[in-house]
């Protein structure tokens, strides 16, 4: 790749964390990256001239283009590059490829699991947490572990329903920090219990944990085990300072947790660069033009992220006009996405056919990202339509790759009727009181705001109403009169 034109468009790349794919000529993928600001680390493979390295000087020589996966933080783009670098395999890959860089957590397949470290995740029926890109929180997690969940570290072999196997518990279990399953110390349903808990924690599922503990803990007061009620309460407040420090990698791996089939096939039947890491669908809702909703849902590794939807009250279209609300839908999202709020996708999914598909893509090439890759599903026969094509892609009907974007496209589409009917229904109830002589808008917001909704509303006494200042009593009798009729 030419050194001007690199730098040209990397210009474009945003000063965000994430990973960066560079191809070769022949599409290939030669080596994948990770950075704290994708601008800054890309660009400096091509300000210098010379190469000290020459594996180095050779990669910069084959590179023809680059792509890039924004992630939302620097540990995510560390889990994210040791993922694609083995699912690709990339020729100038050389650490990851050769092993695990990351340690993980495991728990061991057994009656009574050990929790221990490692850094090989084989497929062994063990569950493995993790991979952690900082030892120092792992060993924070470890700590909280070993002092609130009491799981044993031996390797004693220990099979339920059988003697124990030794005649004494350790020191371990004087200290508190074994429930010693060997002397029978607990059940095998405490045992797992604890492990069950010890796996929310650590795949950051503090809210489920707490409430748990919350209700153990009600129960331990209840008996009168004062004791055990204080040791549950000091680990709730441990899980949330320890979960207040972000600590916790996003993936919780069972053998391994990512089903690659689909992204891989979509890749492949739509001629994709890189892997579709991150999908976003966008529908439109409306009643005869009212109240025109555009919706974006987000799919990443193949799930959806409800976090990350948004919804866009169409302002600029009249009238019915699916295409031209598709089309600001997609310019307010990606606006949005430049000013570095959001990360861009590696593919785009309209629910329509290659009409909405061209409104979409003018819209991208206005905003300088006419390379990121859209497609368009049209119901009844799921045909894919991919821009400058005539024909359109028809996959089996039970091809994974479809299925998938059936849900993201269904999604959208179930998201997009419910943020209509909610804008609806808000906008119809509202104008119930703004109907009302003698209230404006500022009222309207002011009663809205302090009791929650117009049904509330007509519920309230006359005398509750004139309370609210600015009312009065004759003002609360005419807002009680009409939303009597009206309700």
């Amino acid at each position: 790749m030419d050194r001007e034109h690199a730098l040209k468009m990397i210009r474009k790349f945003p000063d965000k964390p994430g990973v960066y794919l560079m191809h070769d000529s022949s599409g290939n993928t030669i080596y994948i990256g990770k950075a704290k600001s994708l601008k800054k680390r890309v660009s400096s493979y091509f300000r210098h001239v010379g190469f000290a390295s020459p594996r180095l000087a050779r990669l910069v020589s084959e590179i023809e283009d680059i792509s890039t996966i924004r992630t939302e933080s620097d540990a995510e783009a560390m889990i994210l590059e040791s993922r694609l670098i083995k699912l690709y395999q990339p020729f100038f890959n050389v650490e990851l490829k050769m092993g695990e860089k990351y340690p993980f957590i495991k728990i061991t397949q057994e009656d009574f699991p050990r929790v221990i470290v490692t850094r090989n995740r084989q497929y062994d029926g063990s569950v493995y947490i993790g991979p952690f890109v900082r030892v120092k929180d792992l060993r924070g997690l470890l700590r909280l572990a070993e002092r609130y969940f009491a799981l044993r570290t031996c390797t004693a072999p220990i099979e339920a329903g059988k003697l124990p196997s030794r005649d004494r518990a350790c020191m371990r279990h004087v200290l508190g920090l074994c429930l010693a399953p060997c002397v029978k110390g607990c059940t095998e349903a405490e045992y797992r219990e604890r492990v069950a808990d010890l796996i929310l924690l650590m795949s950051g599922k503090c809210a489920d944990l707490a409430s748990k503990l919350h209700k153990r803990m009600d129960a331990s007061a209840r008996r009168m085990e004062f004791e055990e009620a204080a040791r549950i309460r000091d680990m709730i407040k441990a899980i949330w300072r320890v979960s207040r420090q972000r600590l916790f990698t996003p993936a919780m791996i069972e053998g391994d947790a990512t089903d690659w089939a689909p992204l891989k096939r979509l890749q492949e039947a739509l001629g994709l660069p890189v892997l579709p890491w991150r999908i976003d669908g966008f529908d439109i809702s409306h009643t005869a033009g009212e109240n025109t909703v555009g919706v974006v849902v987000v799919f990443e590794q193949g799930e959806a992220n409800p976090s990350l939807y948004r919804r866009f009250n169409i302002k600029t279209v009249e009238d019915v006009d699916d295409f031209r609300s598709m089309e600001e839908t997609l310019t307010r999202r990606y606006g949005k996405c430049l000013e570095g709020q959001e990360p861009l996708p590696q593919l785009i999914m309209i629910d329509g056919g290659p009409v909405q598909l061209d409104f979409a893509r003018r819209a991208l090439r206005k905003l300088g990202l006419g390379s990121i890759a859209a497609v368009a599903l049209a119901k009844r026969e799921e045909e894919i339509f991919i821009p400058e094509k005539k024909e359109a892609i028809r996959l089996d009907r039970n091809d994974p790759g479809l299925k998938l974007l059936e849900r993201v496209r269904d999604e959208a589409h179930r998201f997009a009727i419910t943020s209509h009917r909610k804008k609806r229904e808000s906008k119809f109830k509202r104008s119930l009181l703004e109907e009302i002589h003698g209230l404006g808008k500022n009222k309207v917001a002011q009663l809205l705001s302090r009791f929650g909704s117009v049904r509330a509303i007509a519920k309230l006494k006359k005398n509750e109403l004139a309370e609210v200042p600015g009312l009065g009593p004759v003002l609360a009798e005419r807002i009680i009169r009409a939303l009597d009729v009206t309700e």
